[in-house]
């Protein structure tokens, strides 16, 4: 597998490793593209911690950084580096089922 898809991959599993994270990706999935401060009113997290997790999503290519009306920032989420994590997970899914057949027709033997 190219080494990108895995550092990309690695990015994604790291961003969605961290429950306010995901809290963050839902409420963007939910109701779209948002500020910092729309989504601190709407989740139980400081708009300052919501920054910071915004930057890590941003490192990781999961969301967008716009600018709006008045200097605000609004992020908008993006689906590209999920669909690399799912790759990522479809291969080793294969490589599994691979030696999960073999060891089911040596069991059967």
């Amino acid at each position: 597998m190219p080494p990108d898809i895995e550092a990309i991959a690695e990015q994604v599993f790291v961003a969605l490793a961290d429950p306010s994270r995901r809290a963050i990706l839902a409420m963007l999935a939910s109701h779209g593209p948002a500020t910092a401060t729309d989504l601190a009113e709407r989740l139980p997290i400081t708009r300052q911690a919501i920054a910071k997790h915004l930057a890590l999503l941003s490192d990781a290519g999961l969301v967008t950084a716009q600018q709006g009306e008045r200097r605000r920032v609004r992020y908008r989420l993006r689906s590209a580096p999920m669909r690399v994590a799912q790759q990522f997970l479809a291969a080793l899914a294969r490589d599994w089922d691979g030696s999960l057949d073999a060891l089911q027709e040596h069991l059967n033997r």
